[in-house]
């Protein structure tokens, strides 16, 4: 019997143990609002145990979870309004955590931001001692709301939002002052300037510029007393003091935001939050959330299954984030406030969600990719003509291109084609690392080392290079839509680089030095932070070619060679190498970081696709609810695209090439999902129980293979995968 046989059976069993313990769960509950099955906690907890990680802990450090906050927002707002567990956290929330500092502002989730927080406050506190301990069987979250019960100072604080301003709600005992304290030389980054005063008999405002001046201009509905300035060494608090602040009427804070000034943060706080209860704030939110959940609609499945779902739909429009105000001016890269009508977004994680989470955007939110769109252009083109990049890699080009061809067509197109060549052809700060090396000879070079420790940073050359091969593939879609015949050509030609990396001796993608060879000192199994691959080990960076899985497969000897390194890679196990940022592991795929997040689908081109349904199913079922408490990523949801992947492949569509305007076909893990696709639903429906799909039908047609357009999907036809 092949590996693989054995493999399938075991995941098999362990998933039909799971699934059959939930069947007396099934229910569709149609009149269940579905902001209900969303859990803001989901995400927020770390994985601790050898059971969960795949290996043993022996750091101090704690390993990296999903890094997802509980707090209130509503869908890409400005204001992420949320309590701090620890500074320097990714969201700065950490399940595990005992005590509260505040609550911050913003938050995406990768150590960053987290800015003004604030803290309701009773008695004597130092600049250092302010803290509360609180227990979560005193802390509820939903979209839009969150609450927690402030031990220390008797207090329930009760947190709601708008795209632009935030709305805190604090009961005290009614024998207490209340008092508030501003955070205002903390946050995740480095505060380089802050100011606070009294701006009239009810409001106080500011600054803080740390990632981002931010503005805030705030009232309250008890009269400000005054403002107190709390030090102790390099520590520094503000506490704001209220008139007559004793009884049982709870504070209530209204604060405006705004990257532009005090005035605009005033003039956001008017126009969203300043005549509204805190339960009309709270309602508008959940209704907010409410009207975006219901785009996609499924039935059939577990109780389970549709919170994971609706959890993993909620996080997935959590990012970009608002940075214009509600007259449309912003400050820009040159630090000039100006207005272009449209909002202006942060930039996207490119290297994390341009899989699927960019898509899923614009499939649902089409205003808002739209708006990213144009945010990215306005900043390449004031940044030295570069389309901006994220961290790894370059692609704002698949984003461009797999928009433009789902029909977002109102941005400007030849501008974004014009600082994507930039980025393609021009070496330069800004653009491409490494592009010199790439353009003279299609690959880039790694350093000839041994013995690299797994945190050591070089150029990450072979995922760099198969990634760039990816890009060139993306923009030349776009010169073929432009009419750019001879880009087109060039592109299409460098997009076959990703093979010169590839070492048939091994079957893997490997590193090269300077003279070409291979690099020596090469283990498989060993993962690194950026030599060679990029948060990776060689089994993760197997099979990247999303725009050519036919030439790819075409490396190895034959569909047998390349299904055998499959189930190798799925069976091979884990060495017990101990890395923050892989966990979650079938063999040797790692879920908990996003460069193999497309390796199962390779069993689709070596007509397998069964094997692949087996994997994503133990994925899905495994990995996203993890840890004793159930709140557990298997990684950093690394702002949606974890959470995107979930939602994608759970309704049966997957963006294997985000770039070309298809989806690959999946078994769904409902019955039935209607997905409103820019006002105009289309029906997914799973015929049979098993993993082997016999055939696709959309509408009278049946499919040949296994992708379907989104023009098809378009279309609002009944998409059927029939399975054994």
């Amino acid at each position: 019997m092949r590996i693989l046989s054995l493999i399938t059976q075991s995941l098999l069993v362990a998933l039909f143990a799971v699934d059959m313990g939930c069947q007396s769960n099934k229910s569709d509950h149609k009149n269940k609002p579905l902001t209900d099955y969303v859990n803001p906690l989901l995400g927020t907890a770390t994985l601790w145990e050898p059971e969960d990680l795949g290996y043993k802990r022996t750091w101090k450090q704690r390993t990296w979870g999903a890094e997802v906050f509980p707090g209130s927002s509503v869908p890409n707002a400005m204001v992420q309004l949320s309590p701090v567990t620890q500074f320097r956290s990714g969201a700065g929330y950490q399940y595990e955590d005992s005590v509260i500092y505040g609550f911050s502002h913003t938050c995406k989730g990768h150590w960053n931001l987290q800015h003004l927080p604030i803290l309701p406050v009773t008695g004597k506190i130092t600049a250092t001692d302010y803290r509360s301990g609180f227990s979560h069987d005193n802390e509820a979250a939903r979209p839009g709301y969150y609450q927690v019960q402030l031990d220390r100072y008797h207090v329930n604080a009760e947190l709601t939002s708008t795209l632009r301003c935030a709305f805190h709600k604090y009961t005290f005992r009614k024998e207490d002052e209340k008092s508030v304290l501003v955070n205002v030389k903390r946050s995740n980054n480095h505060v380089r300037e802050w100011n606070i005063q009294k701006a009239g008999e009810h409001a106080f405002s500011g600054m803080q510029d740390g990632e981002g001046r931010i503005f805030y201009y705030a009232i309250s509905n008890y009269p400000v007393d005054s403002i107190e300035q709390v030090k102790e060494d390099q520590d520094e608090v503000a506490l704001v003091h209220f008139v007559d602040s004793k009884g049982a009427k709870p504070l209530e804070l209204k604060i405006g935001f705004s990257f532009v000034s005090i005035e605009n943060a005033k003039m956001n706080l008017e126009a969203e939050m300043e005549q509204k209860s805190f339960a009309q704030v709270q309602s508008e939110a959940d209704s907010t959330w409410q009207n975006l959940l219901s785009k996609i609609n499924v039935e059939g499945g577990t109780e389970r299954e549709k919170g994971l779902f609706y959890s993993c739909l909620y996080r997935s429009f959590l990012w970009p984030a608002l940075r214009s105000d509600v007259n449309h001016e912003y400050t820009d890269e040159r630090g000039e406030v100006v207005n272009k009508g449209f909002n202006k977004y942060t930039d996207p994680s490119f290297w994390d969600d341009y899989r699927n989470k960019l898509i899923l955007l614009g499939m649902l939110s089409p205003d808002v990719a739209t708006d990213v769109l144009k945010s990215i252009i306005d900043k390449g083109e004031k940044t030295g003509g570069y389309m901006p990049t994220f961290f790894h890699g370059d692609h704002a080009s698949t984003f461009v291109a797999g928009s433009y061809l789902r029909g977002l067509k109102d941005f400007d197109l030849n501008r974004a084609y014009k600082l994507l060549l930039n980025n393609a052809f021009v070496p330069g700060r800004g653009g491409r690392r490494y592009l010199d090396e790439y353009l003279e000879r299609g690959w880039i070079a790694e350093k000839d080392t041994v013995n690299v420790p797994t945190w050591d940073e070089y150029k990450g050359a072979v995922t760099k290079t198969v990634e760039y091969a990816y890009d060139d593939y993306a923009i030349a879609l776009i010169a073929k839509a432009l009419g750019d015949e001879e880009h087109y050509q060039t592109l299409m030609e460098r997009s076959d680089n990703y093979k010169k990396v590839f070492d048939p001796s091994t079957g893997f993608w490997r590193g090269r030095i300077e003279d070409g060879s291979w690099i020596e000192d090469f283990d498989p199994y060993y993962p690194y932070f950026q030599y060679m691959y990029r948060e990776a080990n060689a089994w993760n960076a197997l099979f990247f070619a999303p725009h050519d899985p036919e030439g790819m497969i075409e490396l190895y000897p034959s569909k047998q060679a390349v299904e055998d390194k499959l189930d190798s890679l799925f069976s091979e196990p884990w060495r017990g190498y101990e890395v923050h940022n892989m966990t979650g592991f079938i063999g040797n795929y790692c879920h908990g970081n996003q460069p193999g997040h497309s390796i199962p689908y390779t069993y689709y081109f070596i007509d397998k696709q069964e094997k692949a349904q087996v994997m994503l199913d133990s994925i899905m079922n495994h990995f996203y609810d993890m840890g004793a408490d159930k709140l557990a990523y298997s990684g950093m949801d690394d702002a949606g695209e974890m959470s995107a992947w979930y939602v994608f492949n759970s309704i049966g569509l997957y963006t294997y090439s985000p770039a070309d305007p298809e989806y690959l076909v999946t078994v769904p893990l409902f019955d039935k999902v209607t997905f409103n696709l820019q006002g105009k639903p289309f029906t997914i429906v799973k015929e049979g129980e098993g993993e082997k799909i016999t055939s696709i039908t959309y509408g009278d047609d049946t499919l040949d293979g296994y992708f379907i357009t989104h023009q098809q999907l378009q279309e609002g036809k009944e998409l059927v995968v029939n399975t054994k």
